[in-house]
């Protein structure tokens, strides 16, 4: 039996636990990622449909579906954290890797879309590292 890790949002209105059981993680650079993140990539895993028990506020989980791409977000209603959603397909638990309050087992495949990589980020990585705002 798989480790279970424990998610919810910024505000903690809405919380969940997940077996930790992913079958892939990918750090996403595409344009819709960056939107919907708001920041460089995006940091999903996927697991089956059915590995998440919500355990309070599913009522403040908002969904968004693009109208014409199959991409997906789902977020807190209160703070705007991202949160799991079920592909549009049906097929995979999309979890936002930040909402989880445990390190997944699972490491990252792959990072995918590199080509709209933004040019701040790669620039970005390679600078100073600070352990807070610098001072």
């Amino acid at each position: 039996m798989a480790n279970v890790i424990t998610g919810d949002c910024c505000c903690g209105e809405v919380a969940f636990t997940i077996e930790d059981n992913f079958s892939k993680f990918f750090f996403c650079y595409c344009e819709q990622c960056r939107k919907l993140t708001g920041s460089a990539h995006a940091s999903n895993l996927f697991t089956s449909p059915d590995n998440i028990k919500w355990l309070k506020g599913a009522d403040k989980v908002k969904r968004y579906d693009h109208v014409e791409r199959s991409f997906s977000k789902s977020f807190c209603t209160e703070c705007g954290s991202g949160l799991p959603f079920l592909s549009q397909n049906g097929k995979a638990l999309i979890v936002p890797a930040g909402s989880l309050n445990a390190e997944p087992s699972k490491v990252v495949d792959a990072q995918i879309f590199c080509a709209e990589q933004a040019d701040w980020h790669q620039v970005g990585i390679t600078i100073n590292k600070e352990s807070g705002f610098p001072k």
